[in-house]
């Protein structure tokens, strides 16, 4: 059974975000207590001062080439078995963590587990838009236990998309082995690994809560990757792994479309 002593939130940290203050706040407040660590390829005084600030080691990948480095990194010097990769500008809720556990402990072989969310744009909480929606109706499948094993249904879902909440993703070392991301894609090696991990014998589960906030706001790189249309680019790649080309193409643009709302 797993417990909160079997889990690390490792946040990755790029430089000064003015965000990450308060994303370390929304670890520190979960409901049950696990590990922090901070992962960072750019060390600097600020980040030195938020890591003495609220007592949370922090480690420097030597190395850094791009965010898929940058989390393997941070991913593998965590000492649990269960591992969330928290992205400096996201909030997660105070039970985002006891959900996550019990969840985790519904059945075996877990791969990974996720859960829903929202949007923060600049003060406002956005719950509902044409993208959430979709994603919800995307990853609804995944939320029944009947289906948590089923390779066939987490790659379908995939294969219309990244409808996974990166930030929101807990993995089980055990069975993802170490260094996961991707790091030949700029945007999309979340996607890569998602689809890679997908062929796994394990469960993916979607726990259907709104339990992380993902900040959209201009200098956020998901905002910054769609306006530079890196990401329309590399994720019609993956999905050629799923579909001969012309059906990729036809996919990748109805989701690029829907992905419009994440622009600012």
């Amino acid at each position: 059974m797993f417990t909160e002593k079997d889990h690390t939130f490792v946040v990755c940290a790029y430089k000064e975000n003015p965000h990450i203050e308060e994303t370390i706040r929304s670890l520190k407040n979960q409901t049950v207590a696990s590990n922090i660590i901070l992962s960072t390829s750019t060390p600097n005084d600020f980040l030195k001062e938020i890591c003495k600030k609220y007592s949370i080691p922090m480690i420097v990948n030597p190395n850094g080439k791009g965010a898929g480095s940058d989390w393997n990194y941070g991913y593998d010097h965590a000492e649990t078995q269960l591992v969330t990769v928290a992205h400096q500008d996201d909030y997660y809720e105070c039970d985002f963590l006891e959900k996550t556990l019990q969840y985790a402990n519904r059945c075996d072989n877990i791969i990974l587990l996720y859960t829903d969310y929202y949007e923060l744009r600049i003060t406002e909480k956005v719950t509902k838009n044409s993208i959430l929606r979709i994603k919800r109706i995307m990853n609804a499948p995944l939320g029944w236990k009947i289906f948590y094993h089923s390779k066939f249904v987490r790659r379908r879902n995939l294969s219309l998309g990244d409808a996974i909440c990166c930030p929101s993703v807990t993995y089980n070392k055990a069975l993802v082995g170490d260094a996961p991301f991707d790091t030949k894609y700029i945007n999309s090696c979340d996607y890569k690994t998602f689809a890679d991990l997908s062929k796994l014998k394990g469960a993916f589960v979607y726990i259907p809560k709104q339990l992380v906030a993902h900040r959209i706001y201009p200098d956020s790189a998901t905002t910054k990757n769609l306006s530079e249309n890196i990401r329309q680019k590399e994720d019609f790649e993956i999905l050629c792994d799923f579909w001969p080309k012309g059906i990729a193409k036809l996919v990748n643009k109805i989701y690029a479309t829907s992905e419009k709302s994440n622009e600012i």
